[in-house]
């Protein structure tokens, strides 16, 4: 099951636990991305919280939580090819895994059709 926030953020959650990064919308608007910083493992964090920061050659964009929980892994290819979330944002460029503490905030995110249908 894949969320999405209006962000641009999406969580695929699998067994309690939510893989997170930027939507393919949101890479194509950064541009051609160079850095990555990573949020720490075993931080906890609210849903909302500013958990990365992606810098393309144009901007800089946070990494707001669409969920609250302890992160559990961080996707550390990133730090030397940042630009697999420009090639594969919504499934090799993942940027943390997170283990939900409140699964019910799902609720309050998108599928993929509303998230569709907020970007058009």
């Amino acid at each position: 099951m894949k969320k999405f926030s209006k962000d641009h953020e999406w969580v695929e959650i699998v067994d309690g636990v939510g893989t997170v990064g930027i939507t393919d919308h949101a890479q194509s608007e950064l541009g051609d991305i160079v850095f990555v910083e990573l949020p720490e493992v075993g931080a906890e964090i609210a849903a909302g919280d500013e958990v990365a920061v992606i810098e393309s050659v144009k901007a800089a964009g946070e990494v707001n939580s669409p969920v609250s929980g302890e992160v559990i892994e961080v996707n550390e290819v990133l730090i030397d090819e940042p630009g697999t979330v420009n090639s594969s944002a919504e499934d090799d460029g993942w940027v943390y895994k997170i283990k939900l503490s409140n699964e019910s905030e799902l609720d309050d995110l998108m599928d993929e059709d509303g998230y569709q249908a907020f970007i058009a």
